[in-house]
Protein backbone atom coordinates (compact mmCIF):
# COMPACT_ATOMS: atom_id res chain seq x y z
CA UNK A 1 0.00 0.00 0.00
CA UNK A 2 1.19 3.21 -1.05
CA UNK A 3 1.09 6.01 1.25
CA UNK A 4 0.04 10.23 -0.53
CA UNK A 5 0.44 13.81 0.43
CA UNK A 6 -0.08 16.98 -1.29
CA UNK A 7 2.47 19.63 0.31
CA UNK A 8 0.98 23.14 -0.47
CA UNK A 9 3.56 25.52 -1.18
CA UNK A 10 1.83 28.71 1.54
CA UNK A 11 2.52 25.56 4.48
CA UNK A 12 6.68 24.82 4.06
CA UNK A 13 8.72 25.88 6.86
CA UNK A 14 11.07 29.02 6.17
CA UNK A 15 14.72 28.35 7.92
CA UNK A 16 18.01 29.56 7.93
CA UNK A 17 20.84 28.05 5.46
CA UNK A 18 23.82 26.13 7.43
CA UNK A 19 25.91 29.01 7.39
CA UNK A 20 23.55 31.62 7.38
CA UNK A 21 24.14 33.23 4.19
CA UNK A 22 20.40 33.28 3.08
CA UNK A 23 16.70 31.01 3.69
CA UNK A 24 15.28 27.89 2.68
CA UNK A 25 11.45 26.62 2.61
CA UNK A 26 11.93 22.82 3.07
CA UNK A 27 9.24 21.04 1.08
CA UNK A 28 9.85 18.06 2.49
CA UNK A 29 12.34 15.16 3.55
CA UNK A 30 12.73 11.82 4.88
CA UNK A 31 12.08 11.05 8.55
CA UNK A 32 14.92 12.36 10.24
CA UNK A 33 15.83 15.45 12.18
CA UNK A 34 18.74 18.40 11.65
CA UNK A 35 20.34 19.61 8.65
CA UNK A 36 22.90 16.00 9.33
CA UNK A 37 21.30 13.12 9.47
CA UNK A 38 18.76 13.05 6.75
CA UNK A 39 18.73 10.56 3.71
CA UNK A 40 17.26 13.23 1.38
CA UNK A 41 15.71 16.62 1.19
CA UNK A 42 13.77 18.73 -0.85
CA UNK A 43 14.00 22.84 -0.63
CA UNK A 44 13.62 26.01 -2.49
CA UNK A 45 16.24 28.62 -1.66
CA UNK A 46 16.49 32.46 -1.79
CA UNK A 47 19.60 33.70 -2.84
CA UNK A 48 19.69 37.66 -2.65
CA UNK A 49 22.85 37.91 -3.60
CA UNK A 50 26.15 35.96 -4.63
CA UNK A 51 28.11 34.15 -2.32
CA UNK A 52 29.27 30.61 -0.40
CA UNK A 53 26.75 28.24 -0.51
CA UNK A 54 26.71 25.84 2.81
CA UNK A 55 28.52 22.71 2.92
CA UNK A 56 26.38 19.51 3.26
CA UNK A 57 29.59 16.49 3.44
CA UNK A 58 28.61 12.87 2.32
CA UNK A 59 25.51 14.37 0.54
CA UNK A 60 24.77 14.75 -3.37
CA UNK A 61 23.31 17.86 -4.51
CA UNK A 62 21.00 18.66 -7.81
CA UNK A 63 19.96 22.35 -8.05
CA UNK A 64 17.61 24.12 -10.69
CA UNK A 65 17.14 28.36 -10.89
CA UNK A 66 13.20 28.05 -10.65
CA UNK A 67 13.07 32.12 -10.88
CA UNK A 68 15.81 34.92 -11.89
CA UNK A 69 17.90 35.51 -14.65
CA UNK A 70 20.26 32.41 -12.84
CA UNK A 71 23.40 31.89 -11.60
CA UNK A 72 27.02 30.54 -12.25
CA UNK A 73 28.87 28.43 -9.41
CA UNK A 74 32.40 28.46 -8.48
CA UNK A 75 32.81 24.54 -7.28
CA UNK A 76 36.57 23.88 -5.48
CA UNK A 77 37.84 26.56 -8.09
CA UNK A 78 36.32 25.67 -11.16
CA UNK A 79 33.38 27.78 -12.34
CA UNK A 80 30.07 26.43 -14.28
CA UNK A 81 28.71 27.18 -17.13
CA UNK A 82 26.15 29.80 -16.64
CA UNK A 83 22.87 28.13 -14.54
CA UNK A 84 19.43 29.50 -16.43
CA UNK A 85 15.95 28.81 -14.95
CA UNK A 86 15.32 24.86 -15.24
CA UNK A 87 18.39 23.46 -16.42
CA UNK A 88 19.38 21.07 -13.50
CA UNK A 89 23.28 21.10 -11.91
CA UNK A 90 24.64 18.04 -9.94
CA UNK A 91 27.42 18.65 -7.62
CA UNK A 92 28.87 17.15 -4.57
CA UNK A 93 27.82 18.33 -0.77
CA UNK A 94 31.44 18.12 -0.14
CA UNK A 95 32.57 20.91 -2.17
CA UNK A 96 33.46 24.21 -1.37
CA UNK A 97 30.93 26.42 -3.84
CA UNK A 98 30.20 30.34 -4.10
CA UNK A 99 27.53 31.71 -6.51
CA UNK A 100 27.82 34.88 -8.51
CA UNK A 101 23.93 36.05 -9.90
CA UNK A 102 23.89 37.01 -13.02
CA UNK A 103 21.41 39.70 -12.94
CA UNK A 104 19.75 40.00 -9.36
CA UNK A 105 18.09 37.70 -6.89
CA UNK A 106 17.31 33.80 -7.76
CA UNK A 107 15.13 31.41 -6.14
CA UNK A 108 16.35 27.95 -6.78
CA UNK A 109 15.23 24.55 -6.07
CA UNK A 110 17.12 21.87 -4.04
CA UNK A 111 17.27 18.12 -3.68
CA UNK A 112 20.29 16.49 -1.31
CA UNK A 113 20.16 13.21 -0.60
CA UNK A 114 22.79 10.47 0.84
CA UNK A 115 24.29 8.62 -1.94
CA UNK A 116 24.83 5.84 0.09
CA UNK A 117 21.46 5.52 1.44
CA UNK A 118 19.28 6.26 -2.11
CA UNK A 119 19.50 6.40 -5.74
CA UNK A 120 18.11 9.24 -7.24
CA UNK A 121 16.76 10.44 -10.42
CA UNK A 122 15.82 13.72 -11.20
CA UNK A 123 13.92 14.56 -14.73
CA UNK A 124 11.81 18.29 -15.81
CA UNK A 125 9.36 17.57 -18.08
CA UNK A 126 7.07 19.70 -19.90
CA UNK A 127 3.29 19.04 -19.83
CA UNK A 128 1.97 18.95 -23.33
CA UNK A 129 -0.02 16.18 -23.41
CA UNK A 130 -1.23 13.57 -20.81
CA UNK A 131 2.69 11.74 -19.73
CA UNK A 132 2.15 8.28 -18.56
CA UNK A 133 5.26 6.37 -17.03
CA UNK A 134 5.65 3.73 -14.06
CA UNK A 135 7.98 3.76 -11.23
CA UNK A 136 8.86 1.33 -8.78
CA UNK A 137 10.71 4.10 -6.56
CA UNK A 138 10.74 4.28 -2.81
CA UNK A 139 9.71 7.76 -2.97
CA UNK A 140 8.00 9.98 -5.93
CA UNK A 141 8.03 13.15 -5.82
CA UNK A 142 5.90 15.45 -8.37
CA UNK A 143 7.14 19.37 -8.00
CA UNK A 144 4.76 21.40 -10.15
CA UNK A 145 6.54 24.51 -11.71
CA UNK A 146 3.19 25.01 -13.73
CA UNK A 147 0.21 27.31 -12.36
CA UNK A 148 -1.71 23.82 -12.55
CA UNK A 149 -0.73 20.11 -12.56
CA UNK A 150 -2.86 16.93 -12.05
CA UNK A 151 -1.88 14.07 -11.28
CA UNK A 152 -3.35 10.44 -11.14
CA UNK A 153 -0.68 8.90 -9.05
CA UNK A 154 -1.52 4.75 -8.86
CA UNK A 155 -4.44 3.80 -7.01
CA UNK A 156 -5.51 7.41 -5.50
CA UNK A 157 -7.62 9.79 -6.98
CA UNK A 158 -6.53 12.51 -9.10
CA UNK A 159 -4.42 15.17 -7.27
CA UNK A 160 -4.65 18.98 -8.64
CA UNK A 161 -0.92 20.73 -8.04
CA UNK A 162 -0.76 24.27 -8.13
CA UNK A 163 3.01 26.39 -8.15
CA UNK A 164 5.81 25.18 -6.10
CA UNK A 165 3.01 22.40 -4.41
CA UNK A 166 4.73 19.21 -4.55
CA UNK A 167 3.17 15.40 -4.40
CA UNK A 168 4.70 12.75 -2.45
CA UNK A 169 3.78 9.18 -2.53
CA UNK A 170 5.74 6.82 -0.54
CA UNK A 171 6.19 3.23 -2.09
CA UNK A 172 8.08 1.18 0.93
CA UNK A 173 7.63 -1.96 -1.08
CA UNK A 174 8.99 -1.40 -4.19
CA UNK A 175 5.50 -1.83 -6.21
CA UNK A 176 5.73 -1.19 -10.14
CA UNK A 177 3.02 2.20 -10.24
CA UNK A 178 1.85 3.28 -12.86
CA UNK A 179 2.07 7.64 -12.82
CA UNK A 180 -0.29 10.04 -15.29
CA UNK A 181 0.55 13.80 -15.33
CA UNK A 182 -1.93 15.83 -17.47
CA UNK A 183 -1.93 20.06 -17.62
CA UNK A 184 -4.61 22.44 -19.08
CA UNK A 185 -2.01 24.34 -21.10
CA UNK A 186 1.80 23.12 -21.45
CA UNK A 187 3.28 22.97 -17.96
CA UNK A 188 6.84 22.50 -16.38
CA UNK A 189 7.11 19.96 -13.61
CA UNK A 190 10.00 18.09 -11.54
CA UNK A 191 9.39 14.54 -11.63
CA UNK A 192 11.85 12.99 -8.80
CA UNK A 193 12.30 9.28 -7.72
CA UNK A 194 14.06 8.13 -4.77
CA UNK A 195 14.85 4.17 -4.21
CA UNK A 196 16.81 3.24 -1.21
CA UNK A 197 19.66 1.06 -1.52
Amino acid sequence: MTGLSVLRAADYPRMPWKNGGGSTEEITRDASEGLDGFGWRLSIADIEQSGGFSTFAGYQRIITVLQGAGMTLNIDGTLSEALLPSDPFAFSGDSQVSCALLDGPIRDFNLIYAPMRYRARLQWIDVLLPQRFFTSASVFLLFSAAEQVAINAAEHPPQLLEKYDCLQLDNPNGALLEMVVYAPRASRCCVIELTAI
